[in-house]
């Protein structure tokens, strides 16, 4: 087994080297007195060492125990509860909360480090701390005053959970098949009847309360409602008292993720509130799936940096043959072979890339939640729509990758429970597929985000970009990501203007057309942060050097698969529509 260690110095880096996030806070005033550099450096290192003695020593046994569900209840596996209780004594779960309810008020840009961590030390337990939180950002963008008071502060300290309630048997992406009701009752609550599927975190013995946010209709309306249901009812002083007609069914026997509670939750009949207006569920929910995309995402950075070190580990120390042109009197450490070091080249070049596009996300959430500017407000939230469904697709998708390779690096090693990287590869997989498959972010991001209002906010993105690459010291290498960049404009043209006249172009186009772009931008991030690495006399020599290395191979062999990816995407949608049915 190979501890998990943050990654703080590259950390760092990207937060203030690349993005120089204090310059940012400091412009927004809700967050200029509460964050600086030294501070964010303190609470990481804090992060830090939590995850890795707390909670990356949970990983392979909650693997192996899992979760129990006993007469009714869900138990988290040994050594959870104690873990949450220090989430909680530390105040983590509310991290980025409202400071007005008990929050830390801290920065998503710095939350989303803090997430790759608990996903890099334990995919399961950190599940349970991501889902509370996109609960309470979801009551406070939607919620009334009342419903702000009574349940925020409990779920920013983490004495109560949150769970999202979306999925039925019948209605998985297509929500609008879903029969969960809602009756109206005299005194302005809800009853609430149904049955959802695939709930993260639905019951478990972590917290004292679970706070659902659940998808149901009311009486003859076409839309879909968002009510807060409370595990346990509250009291006149809004504590736990009884039982609320929630309850699990079962819980999923599932390939990976095996401490985390996914559970089939039954409403009998259940006290509910009504979370923003009627028949707007939809866009309630949204605010905390956007948050939760990009967390998934972080769960396939997470897995990546975590596969990174231990391939890396593993490969300086197993000794396997001789390197054509090395010379030694026996077998050689296999990281001098040249296959392996492109497995490992490839890991690290898009794990580095990978956590600035994560942060690049969180940064365009900031502005666009605390800048007083409406102008820079409106294209941070542009920019963020953008890049949402790219960090949630692309960094699940090569997370995915990542954990394959690295237990190809380990060979036979690498399939058998004793390394750990297979539990990495068996938690990682779900990453694609929850919280909107990542078809569905590729479609959202071609189809709404791209040529839904015409190229205009890629344009305007990737203007920005160009800006800063005609600044760097390497030109030669600056064009090549430029020269990909107006690439992926001229198809995103193309793609507009036959959208209308080829309705399954999209659909069919989407996936390659948001790897293009997810290749191209994870290239412009190696291209500026060696650029940046050249010049910055506070960093290590060994990150300059690594940057430097990073990119160039990057640029050789990675940025090149842009081209290959539009070429795809030019050859349309007929080969894909045109095979019957029946041949399938």
């Amino acid at each position: 087994m190979y501890p998990y260690r943050a990654p703080l110095d590259e950390m760092q880096f990207v937060l203030n080297g690349l993005f120089d996030a204090p310059a940012i806070w400091q412009q927004l005033p809700e967050l200029a007195g509460n964050i600086d550099e030294e501070t964010a450096a303190a609470i990481l290192a804090e992060a830090a060492r939590l995850n890795e003695e707390v909670v990356y020593p949970l990983n392979r046994p909650g693997d192996e125990q899992g979760v129990r569900f006993e007469q009714g209840k869900v138990f988290t596996p040994d050594g959870y509860r104690d873990a949450y209780q220090a989430f909680v004594d530390g105040g983590w779960v509310g991290l980025c909360g409202d400071s007005d309810f008990g929050g830390m008020g801290m920065p998503k840009m710095l939350g989303v480090l803090v997430d790759e961590m608990g996903y890099g030390a334990c995919n399961a337990f950190t599940l349970y701390n991501s889902l509370t939180a996109g609960a309470a950002l979801c009551i406070n963008a939607h919620g009334s005053d009342e419903l702000k008071a009574r349940y925020l502060p409990m779920l920013y300290s983490g004495q109560w959970a949150g769970a999202m309630d979306m999925t039925e048997a019948q209605a998985g992406s297509d929500l609008r098949h879903i029969r969960t009701r809602a009756e109206p009752q005299a005194d302005g609550s809800y009853r609430i009847t149904g049955t959802k599927i695939f709930i993260t975190g639905g019951d478990h013995d972590l917290a004292e309360n679970i706070i659902h946010l659940v998808l149901a209709k009311l009486p003859q309306a076409s839309g879909l409602s968002l009510f807060v249901v409370p595990k346990l009812t509250l009291d006149d002083t809004g504590m736990p008292t009884q039982a609320n007609g929630v309850t699990p069914g079962a819980v999923e026997h599932k390939m990976g993720l095996k401490g985390s509670a996914t559970c089939v939750m039954n409403f009998d009949g259940a006290t509910g509130y009504l979370l923003g207006k009627p028949n707007r569920g939809l866009v309630c929910m949204f605010t905390m799936m956007n948050y939760e995309r990009l967390a998934i995402g972080l769960q396939g950075l997470g897995s990546a940096e975590a596969a990174r070190q231990m391939a890396g580990s593993y490969a300086k120390e197993r000794q396997q043959g001789q390197a054509a042109g090395h010379k030694s009197s026996g077998a050689d450490a296999i990281v001098v072979h040249g296959d392996v070091r492109r497995m490992l080249l490839t890991i690290n070049a898009l794990t580095d890339s990978g956590r600035a596009l994560a942060v690049h996300t969180a940064l365009q959430l900031d502005v666009a939640k605390y800048s007083q500017d409406s102008e820079q407000q409106a294209m941070a939230a542009n920019f963020a729509g953008l890049l949402t469904p790219v960090a949630k697709a692309f960094l699940s998708d090569r997370g995915l990758d990542m954990t394959v390779m690295a237990q190809q690096v380990f060979g036979g090693h690498g399939y058998i429970r004793e390394t750990g990287i297979e539990q990495l590869v068996r938690d990682t997989r779900i990453a694609q597929i929850y919280e909107g498959t990542n078809g569905i972010q590729a479609i959202d991001f071609l189809g709404r985000k791209v040529v839904g209002d015409n190229v205009e906010t890629l344009g305007a993105f990737i203007t920005e970009l160009n800006n800063r690459l005609a600044a760097c010291a390497d030109q030669e290498q600056a064009e090549l990501v430029h020269h990909c960049f107006s690439d992926i404009l001229a198809v995103a043209h193309d793609l507009n203007r036959e959208k209308l006249t080829s309705p399954a172009l999209i659909n069919a186009c989407a996936v390659d057309f948001l790897d293009a772009f997810g290749y191209a931008l994870c290239g412009y991030y190696s291209v500026v942060m060696a650029d940046i690495a050249k010049g910055d006399s506070q960093i290590s020599t060994e990150l300059r050097q690594r940057k430097t290395h990073l990119c160039q191979f990057y640029l050789d062999k990675l940025l090149p698969r842009v081209d290959s990816l539009l070429a795809q995407v030019k050859a349309g949608e007929r080969s894909i529509m045109a095979m019957p049915e029946a041949l399938f």
